[in-house]
């Protein structure tokens, strides 16, 4: 969410930012959202105007008591100002949720460096990181390989809860432990402190995080509660901060969070009716960082270096795409998915995305960091460190052999006792 002293400061820009995120239809929103700023504020100055003159009348009320003298007529006056301080102060709020609500709209400022682009079709591929195997052979889907080696049930998983949910068995349950066992190693050494949320989340959290209409279609209600199952743990773990003012000396904040992830997945790639790629639960781990403003470009740069660093270990051909305008969320300034090659799709898919939202979600939770007297928004960054689901799929795309057995990553082994091979038994 953008100050709004910012927008008042700085109309062309936010609404150049606009165009180049071909959101044209919301420059008129920024003319709406001036205008209702200067009537708060005249608002705001009604409300003081009223308190001033309560508090004055009950100077001179005191004053003609002191005195022996009539206070009828003050106190009449006085009795006349809580009705006109209520309605000045129900219009104040009103027009406060109005600018609150229209401020939401408005997407954060991109950085310079992002790309101008209509969709995902023009984001830029800025790097590629390893070389795809050649195979002598025809690739099997991930989903005949592991249902070929009796570690997996998709079938049994939808009758009892529907497309989009699996039963892991034998080594694939280990391997996804292992997976999971590797990425918090590997963010631990990074820096990063261990944390394990919640699995569910109020609204109010959610609408400091994510746009809650996008939230509320991605994930499941709690019936008559306020809660809902979360999608990623970065929600969780931002909200853990909400509303507090930390110390400069305490920042950065590093964490990595572990946790099942749960979502509906509505929309236009919709869920594998059999497979792990896109489904309703899934395990991730994941990294975020709360950081000074002027560092957080750094940041960004570290923690997608750490996903080309993670995959690569893993032994996994990858590239990065630096996101365009047009298909940057409204919360992110700048942002990059790292993907890795399907080589049974001849093509690469989507693994996790970097992302700095730099001020956005701070100023929605009310975080702030203190420096001497003053206090500020802090910068937070947010990337996928490794989501399991994903990252089996294109193990048992590029790890299998002909005879259909997969071999693990080298990484991987001492986490399975050892294990090198995944073969029927």
């Amino acid at each position: 969410m953008l100050d709004i002293k910012f927008i008042r400061e700085n109309p062309d820009v936010v609404k150049k930012n606009l165009k180049k995120k071909f959101q044209d239809e919301k420059i008129k929103t920024v003319d709406a959202l001036l205008k209702l700023d200067k009537e708060y504020s005249k608002i705001l100055n009604q409300s003081q105007v009223i308190r001033t003159k309560r508090n004055k009348i009950s100077e001179e009320i005191n004053a003609l008591k002191k005195d022996g003298k009539d206070i009828k007529t003050k106190v009449k006056q006085a009795k006349e100002i809580p009705k006109k301080l209520e309605k000045v102060e129900a219009k104040r709020l009103e027009v406060f949720e109005k600018l609150r609500q229209g401020l939401l709209t408005i997407p954060n400022i991109i950085h310079d460096s992002v790309p101008i682009g209509k969709d995902d079709t023009e984001n830029k591929e800025i790097e590629k990181i390893g070389k795809p195997r050649k195979f002598d052979f025809k690739v099997q889907s991930h989903v005949d390989v592991l249902e070929k080696l009796g570690i997996v049930d998709f079938d049994a998983a939808r009758r009892v809860s529907g497309n989009g949910f699996f039963y892991l068995k034998g080594n694939l349950a280990l391997l996804n432990q292992a997976l999971l066992r590797f990425g918090i190693d590997f963010m631990l050494k990074k820096g990063f402190v261990l944390v394990e949320p919640p699995l569910m989340i109020n609204k109010a959290t959610t609408e400091g995080v994510v746009d809650f209409g996008f939230f509320k279609d991605m994930t499941y209600k709690i019936e008559e509660e306020d809660l809902y199952l979360i999608g990623t743990s970065e929600h969780p773990l931002i909200g853990m901060v909400s509303g507090k003012v930390l110390e400069e000396s305490d920042l950065p904040i590093k964490m990595v969070g572990v946790s099942q992830c749960f979502r509906k997945e509505i929309g236009s790639h919709g869920i594998d009716e059999k497979g792990l790629f896109r489904t309703h639960q899934f395990n991730k781990v994941e990294q975020i960082v709360i950081c000074k403003p002027e560092e957080s470009y750094d940041y960004y740069d570290e923690m997608l270096g750490i996903s080309k660093e993670l995959f690569h270990a893993l032994g996994l051909p990858t590239r990065v795409l630096e996101c365009c305008s047009g298909d940057l969320a409204d919360l992110k300034a700048k942002s990059a998915d790292l993907e890795v090659w399907s080589p049974r799709q001849g093509a690469y898919t989507e693994a996790c995305s970097c992302s700095n939202l730099t001020d956005n979600q701070s100023r929605r939770l009310g975080i702030r960091v203190r420096k001497g007297g003053e206090k500020y928004f802090p910068h937070i960054l947010n990337n996928t460190a490794i989501a399991t689901s994903r990252a089996m799929v294109a193990i048992v795309e590029n790890y299998q052999n002909k005879d259909g057995s997969i071999e693990i990553p080298k990484v991987l082994q001492p986490y399975m006792g050892g294990m090198k091979i995944i073969k029927k038994t």
